[in-house]
């Protein structure tokens, strides 16, 4: 999968993940959006308005394209493997709830583990070629799960051991991705190219899910994995055509001298984060609810497919439908923040998930009565998320320094989905000792609160997103 959207990574739940990585319909609508507010909430006027409605729009930028095809293959092929992957765990191989939860931990270790490395790194290299080889080595990973179903020695330590690879391999990506937008567009342009990529993202999942509960029933959930695998190839075939060169970073130098250390890099990353009120405090919200969504979804499957069960089709067309929501999100969140203002839309879009995330708890055995209500969580969740994202990534991609992007992003993975792992455990372990539902409900809770870190902190009052010329960090 070409993390980052609102989706969890490969191989694990359809969830609707905070601070996806926005990098990563209808082409007027979207023009619209970036003439008529820049920057998700700032409103122009006299030269600058001319400046903005002069500007040609994205689709005929042809690096970017190649960039937004590459990320709409692969969510597209994504949705077979998210929905397919804990279906072979729980269905197919009958793992129980909490080695379902630890495949979902697992695929998420690789981000506690080597984000703040990987971001130093990242900061010192040329981020495309990392892409390219993100994506083909995510491909080779998935393509052995069919291939030992075949061979018949599937079983769940190979598929932990697939998601810890390719995990590893999206942090580098997913750090490179969202650090390689703002070298490829020019400031103003960052929204645009944000909610274009969330509108691809939105058809994406709103074909994908269905599609791949369809490929599950008729070719078997391991085969169907073979559709994504290939998604990958595509995708880093079409980003090794950009044609922008990146200059390779400058290494840093300290006060004597000599190159800094791969630590102090760290480090600085690190204090540039904590050390912004506004970064601190949308970090520990996006972190907060992504402790509850993923202590939900690491048992979700086990819920749906074995206590409620419910089809791998009926679900999948629910998350499908679903995604009506990311694309309503990607469509309004730029006027809304227009409108309303950058800081107002974080706080009502987060405080949002959390009673969409609680309707999973009133999700019955009846296919009939659980589609719909499924649907609307899900249509409530997508929209908060992709609103959520566009504005809070917009604002931090546009105030910090190209040379500081890679440290940035990763620190806030770091913290962000760093926690993910901790909630699929603690979701696991908790529902080894009270009932899947309440389980549920305790972490749909500590996901609702998240909105708290945002709404008492400074990032209320933002009206707009800084116009702030990018120099040293």
């Amino acid at each position: 999968m070409r993390q980052g959207q609102t989706g969890s990574p490969v191989p694990g739940y359809h969830a609707r993940v905070l601070e996806s990585p926005v990098s990563s319909g209808d082409a007027n609508l979207v023009t619209d959006l970036a003439t008529e507010a820049v920057e998700a909430g700032a409103a122009p006027s006299g030269a600058a308005a001319a400046r903005a409605s002069q500007r040609p729009s994205l689709w005929r930028h042809a690096d970017y394209m190649k960039i937004w095809s590459a990320a709409t293959i692969s969510l597209m092929g994504s949705q077979v493997s998210q929905l397919a992957v804990p279906f072979i765990a729980a269905v197919t191989l009958h793992a129980t709830a909490f080695e379902v939860s630890l495949l979902a931990a697992i695929q998420m270790l690789p981000f506690l583990m080597f984000s703040l490395p990987a971001g130093a790194w990242l900061d010192r290299v040329r981020r495309r070629p990392v892409l390219i080889a993100g994506d083909l080595g995510r491909g080779a990973a998935l393509i052995t799960i069919p291939v030992a179903y075949a061979l018949g020695v599937l079983t769940i330590w190979q598929l932990y051991a697939v998601a810890f690879a390719a995990g590893l391999l999206t942090v580098f990506f997913d750090v490179a991705d969202q650090s390689y937008l703002p070298a490829l567009l020019e400031p103003d342009d960052l929204v645009e190219g944000n909610a274009k990529l969330q509108i691809s993202a939105s058809a994406a999942q709103i074909v994908g899910p269905g599609a791949g509960g369809g490929m599950i029933a008729l070719v078997g959930a391991p085969f169907a994995i073979v559709a994504d695998a290939a998604s990958f190839v595509a995708s880093g075939g079409l980003i090794a055509l950009v044609r922008k060169h990146e200059p390779k970073p400058e290494r840093k130098r300290s006060a004597d001298g000599r190159h800094t250390s791969l630590r102090h890099d760290i480090v600085e990353g690190l204090r540039y984060v904590l050390g912004d009120r506004h970064l601190r405090m949308i970090a520990a919200c996006t972190g907060t609810s992504n402790l509850g969504s993923s202590m939900v979804f690491a048992i979700f499957p086990v819920f749906a497919f074995v206590q409620l069960g419910l089809s791998a089709a009926l679900v999948g067309l629910a998350f499908g439908l679903g995604s009506f929501g990311i694309l309503a999100g990607a469509m309004t969140a730029a006027p809304l923040s227009r409108r309303l203002g950058v800081g107002p839309m974080i706080v009502l879009s987060i405080l949002l998930s959390g009673p969409a995330l609680l309707l999973l708890v009133l999700l019955p055995s009846e296919p009939l009565v659980a589609g719909p209500l499924l649907l609307v969580s899900q249509l409530l969740l997508g929209y908060s998320a992709v609103v959520y994202n566009v504005n809070q990534v917009s604002f931090r991609q546009a105030i910090t320094p190209l040379e500081m992007q890679g440290r940035m992003n990763a620190t806030m993975r770091f913290v962000v989905w760093g926690i993910m792992p901790v909630g699929a455990v603690l979701g696991g372990v908790t529902a080894s000792f009270i009932p899947l539902r309440e389980t549920i409900l305790v972490a749909g809770l500590v996901s609702a609160a998240s909105f708290l870190w945002v709404l008492f902190s400074p990032v209320r009052s933002l009206r707009e997103i800084p116009k702030q010329v990018r120099g040293p960090a």
